[in-house]
């Protein structure tokens, strides 16, 4: 089975591929390819920067263990993205000692089969091109991707499959905390719909601000990007916080919580180790 793990700022996503299950993934509503086919299980942890090689080691074989699979055999493959270069040597050095496999590391310079037309292709987040690439790869022609992680991101693709550059904002969570942080009148509340826009309690207008402001952010921003990449383009929605925010937005077409997965599944696939 083929291992991803998605490194975020706050989060860091596992997912486990069956060779078998991908093999046939054609298929699905409108013909579609849906990015959780073929992913057979999946976990979503802390991001952890000081955690060591072998405490990742145990951590990741305890969640395959819950799964039933066993850490040497079960894995054959590795792809990795990573926010936090700290993390991707301790996961380098945890794959060398324990799993013996020779992982894809997306970095400047690996093969994606995109072209990057950002200024510094460099500069462009490993996630951020695997989303690219696993969103064309399942609705071709023009595309955006919304990603509401630690900060919420937007990256267009145009119908030539050029990753074309996007835009950058605090992420819902961080919004948040720093707001409870300089207000020392407001505390945190559960993101959940309040009864209406308007707020009728502290906690109400609190959920309202976040919940119905960011979608509105959310979708003033993918007018604007629909504006130059055409209306026909295909905005997806990705991260965490996606499925609780697409609710409220008229402009996200679709919602794919594994996007990232899916792309370093492709990405994998087009840098894997030679064999025999």
């Amino acid at each position: 089975m083929l291992l991803a793990i998605d490194v975020g700022n706050t989060q860091t996503v596992l997912g486990l591929y069956d060779p078998d299950s991908v093999a046939s993934s054609d298929g699905g509503p409108m013909g579609r390819r849906k990015a959780d086919f073929g992913l057979s299980h999946n976990f979503r942890i802390a991001t952890v920067p000081d955690r060591t090689a072998d405490e990742h080691a145990l951590l990741f074989s305890q969640l395959l263990g819950m799964r039933g699979l066993d850490r040497l055999s079960s894995i054959s493959g590795l792809v990795l993205s990573s926010t936090a270069p700290s993390i991707t040597t301790a996961l380098r050095e945890m794959v060398d000692r324990w799993f013996h496999v020779e992982p894809v590391v997306v970095a400047p310079g690996i093969r994606s089969g995109m072209a990057i037309l950002y200024d510094n292709p460099k500069e462009v987040g490993a996630d951020r091109i695997a989303d690219a690439v696993a969103a064309y790869d399942l609705y071709p022609g023009p595309c955006l991707i919304v990603d509401f992680g630690t900060a919420t991101t937007f990256d267009a693709v145009s119908p030539k499959k050029e990753y074309l550059g996007g835009a950058i904002v605090p992420g819902i969570e961080i919004s948040l905390d720093a707001l409870f942080r300089n207000a020392a009148a407001l505390r945190k509340v559960e993101l959940t719909e309040p009864r209406g826009v308007i707020g009728k309690s502290t906690v109400e207008s609190i959920q309202s601000g976040a919940l119905y402001g960011f979608a509105e952010q959310a979708d003033g921003l993918c007018r604007r990007f629909k504006g130059e990449l055409g209306e026909n383009t295909k905005v997806i929605a990705t991260g965490g916080l996606s499925s609780l925010i697409s609710r409220f937005c008229k402009e996200i077409d679709v919602v794919e919580p594994w996007l990232t997965l899916h792309g370093l599944r492709l990405i994998y696939e087009m840098n894997i180790p030679a064999r025999g």
